[in-house]
């Protein structure tokens, strides 16, 4: 044994013993190698219990040496990088590694939870349902919420980098064993693009902890020359990369773990990669199942092929003396390891009568006590194993002392990722488990994973898989196997070891009439736990065929689901974290917008500024500055974000008559019209203005937010219901920047600023479009005002905006210009009536509902047209939008609603503000049939309670519009 490391071999494993690393475990410094995993420099440094059980709190050892371990859950790393739940069987060990079990306290050697066990005979499966109900679930919720849980999620972000990649492969090959380096090396030599994906740092499979001859070299001179040919071939090697979810059209999910040794340094710790396959190869192997017995949950009781795996490939003894019980041939080989690794192996204990001969002969060969038709019924310990009571064939019952048990109940082929792709199963008498059959996807099961266990047989299988050849030999039986699915005993019996599923609990839903695979699964939570059922659902299924007297294949399964394994949150998003989470767009003139002290939000995808306050000014007073200022001077607002589509062709006009509510075809060069857009059903999509730019070439305006929305909806109304028309939509809204000068000062800052365009009111009136130049640079102009006041929308190639701003700005110093933002832009059009859709309208808003009766095309169709006609849009108390005002001149809050006599909603609030200009407040709401109810006073209730409301003219501020035409 190793010095320091009482139970690591002197010699042999696939370990660097010229490299110790340190590392950290509940707060005591080890030592291990590199090569080592956690899992196996914990057995190497003697340490038993790595855990507790999810319910009863019993403490737990190893059992695995996979993805498939369900007991050693641990929360690695400190800080901002610590993460729960990782399996200690799939850490690498590397230098300053700290991790500690969960889901205990202080310990998992002394954790005061464990007192839970000692009530476990009344914390049976669904006791959760029956005990918790009286008198109220309230009133236990609390506890049972904070003892919910494993590890526990860091409190800071995260610092680690994650990626995501894209590709495509003619055959991906999941599975890097015997038959997946055979299938691959096969597919690669017939010319096809191959991806080889293992889980593992290593490739080899089963050949990392049982020799075997293979093209006359020994497993690891195989490997390697495999590897090689691999390489040479130009086939994608992934190692690290688990193969977690298998979807439609061949579509495949790949985690790959890129920073083992997590050092940071900038460098991405996982890549999730999304892979489209022509074919796949699952080479994923198969699973082994514990035996159900009384006590098979203490520390020291493992499975066979894993304690197999420790002694062979890290050199790491599980336990000095040890008791092989078995149903098969496959566990008497690590009968064999262990005796060859020093340790004593007390005895086989077989519950198959008739025996191997050649078996028999190994262990006689090494004076190992074999003892056949006999099980194990139960174990002594609570930390550590210290024997198992043995019953023999003769009935006569023995105490055995060890301190390890490999156990074996058999194999299930791993098909999680067949039946992920709709692959259906079958169930295989002679391996007592389910293979699979038939699946509508481009996919075939090699090796173990096909259910075939014999060595020539596997790799015949994966070549001709490789080579797109069907397979046309059955399965050779590799190892014999009697099943034994329920084992006596007088004390718990678990079959999902993580979430304390018992024999008794399953026998327990049968009782209770939960036969349903999917309701025994949800109502004992059997293979819920973060493991998904690996070791425990085939177990379970036979038992519940017993119980209910079916066979397993009756019985059925559960459908495996995504993800195959566990896998960070973090993973999915990739890149898109914190600013790239959602990526926002800048407008042209944001330098100026920071510069002047602007605050952004998020609107419609694009940074904007919602106020450029001054110091000491709340959110409201910068509000109220800017819309004062705007009426009594001149305001200046990026409208760069507003949607810009040019529509172009001979059927523009026609096209975008269908299109619009309101007819545009006759709309005169040079002149703009307000539109509004409707979906099929009627309802208000979006809104703005269409400028005529030449006979057949139209500008449409729309949402900041409806920009892409629109232009997409456009393009599928041509290619897929109009497609005779002569049409073209070009989006140019990043084309141009836009910026708004509004103002009874706005004519005289744009004449001194210098323009080529004759801007006085007669020859450039309200609701018109020029072209020319302005402070030198080629400009669009639109005289339309969304204020009320005076208005130039100026539009300049994107790049010239920071210019144009500047100069407007320097123009305007002595005119009483200031920036304006969105709040105070809300605030003026409240002040005007104008309609903001999407905040006074919603998913059931028409132009019916707007006041738009009469502005609607008669005699043509258009989008929603149809709809309109329905007796609900038709009726007299549908809601309208109409102006509301409170007696004290008080703010009114939106959403508030207004109630009829009965107390019923009849409306709501829809845009409120305080006007600086009219000194009170303004709204705007819908109301039934408010376009009658002008002048009525109708009760709006609110938070504080009911208030009298006046409904007015949705226009509360120049009515008659001399400033918007001045």
């Amino acid at each position: 044994m190793s010095e320091g490391q009482p139970f690591r071999l002197a010699v042999g494993g696939a370990i660097d013993r010229s490299r110790p690393l340190r590392f950290t475990w509940s707060g005591r410094t080890y030592t291990g190698y590199a090569g080592d995993t956690l899992a196996s420099a914990l057995i190497a440094n003697g340490v038993k219990v790595v855990g507790r059980s999810f319910k009863y709190h019993r403490p737990r050892g190893l059992i695995a040496a996979g993805v498939e371990e369900s007991n050693a859950l641990v929360q690695l790393g400190e800080g901002a990088r610590s993460t729960p739940n990782i399996r200690a069987t799939e850490v690498e060990l590397y230098e300053g590694l700290v991790a500690r079990p969960v889901n205990c306290w202080p310990s998992a050697e002394f954790d005061v939870g464990g007192v839970i066990n000692l009530a476990s005979r009344f914390l049976i499966a669904g006791f959760y349902y029956k005990t918790f109900m009286w008198p109220s679930w309230h009133l236990f919720e609390g506890l049972i919420r904070r003892m919910a849980g494993l590890g526990k999620v860091a409190p800071e972000a995260d610092p680690d980098r994650y990626e995501d990649r894209f590709a495509h492969f003619d055959v991906v090959v999941i599975g890097a064993g015997p038959a997946g380096l055979t299938a691959a090396l096969a597919a690669a030599a017939v010319g096809r693009r191959v991806a080889l994906v293992e889980q593992d740092c290593l490739l080899g499979g089963s050949l990392l902890q049982d020799s075997a001859i293979i093209d006359g070299l020994d497993g690891d001179a195989w490997i390697a020359a495999a590897r090689e040919t691999l390489a040479a071939a130009g086939v994608t090697i992934l190692t690290r990369t688990v193969a977690t979810g298998y979807f439609d059209c061949n579509a495949l999910a790949l985690l790959e773990g890129l920073d083992p040794g997590r050092h940071g340094a900038g460098r991405p710790r996982y890549r999730l990669w999304q892979v489209r396959a022509g074919r796949v190869i699952l080479a994923t192997g198969a699973i082994e199942r514990p035996l159900v017995f009384s006590g098979n949950d203490r520390p020291g009781v493992m499975l066979a092929g894993a304690v197999r795996h420790y002694v062979r490939r890290f050199a790491a003894l599980p336990g000095r003396r040890f008791l092989v019980f078995a149903n098969n041939d496959d566990a008497w080989r690590t009968a064999e390891a262990l005796a060859d690794a020093g340790a004593q192996v007390v005895a086989v204990v077989d519950t198959r009568r008739d025996l191997p001969p050649d078996c028999v002969s190994r262990m006689a060969a090494r004076e190992i006590p074999v003892f056949a038709g006999a099980a194990v019924i139960e174990t002594n310990g609570y930390k550590r194993l210290r024997s198992a009571r043995v019953r023999h064939a003769t009935g006569q019952v023995t105490d055995i002392a060890c301190d390890g048990i490999a156990m074996s109940g058999g194999f299930s082929p791993t098909i999680h990722l067949f039946g992920q792709a709709g692959g259906k199963l079958r169930y295989d008498k002679d391996l007592a488990a389910f293979v699979p059959a038939t699946c509508p996807q481009a996919a075939v099961c090699v090796g173990s994973a096909a259910g075939r266990f014999d060595l020539a047989d596997l790799l015949e299988n994966a070549r001709a898989a490789g080579e797109g050849r069907p397979a046309t030999k059955p399965a050779r039986v590799a190892f014999g196997i009697q099943p034994a699915w329920q084992i006596g005993g007088s004390g718990k019996a678990f079959v999902d070891f993580q979430n304390d599923v018992t024999a008794q609990d399953i026998a327990l839903s049968a009782r209770e009439s939960f036969r349903s695979v999917e309701h025994l699964k949800r109502y004992t939570t059997l293979g819920m736990a973060p493991d998904q059922g690996k070791t425990s659902n085939v177990n379970a299924l036979a038992i519940m065929a017993d119980e209910t007297g079916r066979t397993v294949a009756e019985t059925g399964t559960t459908r495996f689901r995504f993800p195959y394994t566990p896998m960070p949150l973090a993973s999915f998003a990739g890149r898109a974290r914190g600013e790239l989470f959602r990526p926002l767009r800048r407008m042209p003139g944001h330098a100026r917008h920071q510069a002047l002290g602007a605050v952004f939000e998020d609107i419609g995808g694009y940074l904007r500024p919602i106020g450029y306050p001054q110091a000491g000014e709340s959110r409201h007073d910068t509000e109220q500055r800017e819309a004062a200022a705007v009426r009594a001077g001149a305001g200046l607002f990026e409208g760069s974000p507003l949607g810009k589509l040019e529509v172009v062709g001979r059927d523009a006009g026609a096209f975008l008559d269908r299109i619009y509510a309101n007819r545009v075809s006759n709309l005169a060069l040079g002149k703009i019209r307000y539109g509004l857009m409707l979906n099929e059903l009627g309802i208000i999509i979006d809104d703005g203005v269409v400028t005529r730019l030449a006979e057949d070439c139209f500008l449409v305006s729309t949402t900041s937010g409806g920009a892409d929305r629109i232009a997409a909806w456009l393009e599928e109304w041509l290619q897929c219901e109009w497609v005779d028309l002569d049409v073209v939509v070009a989006p140019v809204t990043t084309a141009w920047g836009v910026l708004t000068l509004t103002g009874p000062h706005a004519r005289a800052i744009l004449e001194a600023v210098g323009t080529s365009i004759d801007i006085s009111r007669a020859s450039f009136p309200h609701m018109s479009f020029r072209k020319g130049e302005i402070a030198g640079m080629s400009a669009r102009i639109h005289r339309v005002s969304f204020t009320g006041e005076l208005s130039y929308e100026v539009a300049v190639a994107s790049s010239r905006v920071p210019l144009l701003w500047d100069s407007l700005i320097a123009a305007g110093r002595n005119r009483g210009i200031v920036p304006v933002g969105l709040d105070a832009w809300m605030v003026l059009r409240t002040e005007k009536g104008y309609l903001h859709v999407g905040g006074d309208t919603d998913g059931t808003t028409t132009p019916l509902n707007v006041g738009w009766d009469h502005v609607l095309k008669k005699a043509s169709d258009f989008v929603g047209r149809r709809s309109l006609t329905l007796p609900h849009n038709r009726q007299e108390d549908r809601l309208q939008l109409v102006g509301l005002a409170a007696d004290d001149g008080k703010i009114l809050p939106i959403g508030a609603h207004m109630l009829d006599a009965a107390g019923r909603s009849q409306g709501y609030v829809t845009s409120s503000h305080f006007s600086p200009t009219l000194g009170h407040g303004v709204a705007l709401g819908m109301l039934n049939g408010g376009a009658r109810r002008i002048g009525e006073t109708v009760t709006l209730r609110t938070l504080k309670g009911l208030e009298r409301v006046r409904v007015a003219p949705l226009c509360a501020y120049d009515p008659a519009g001399d400033r918007l035409n001045g």
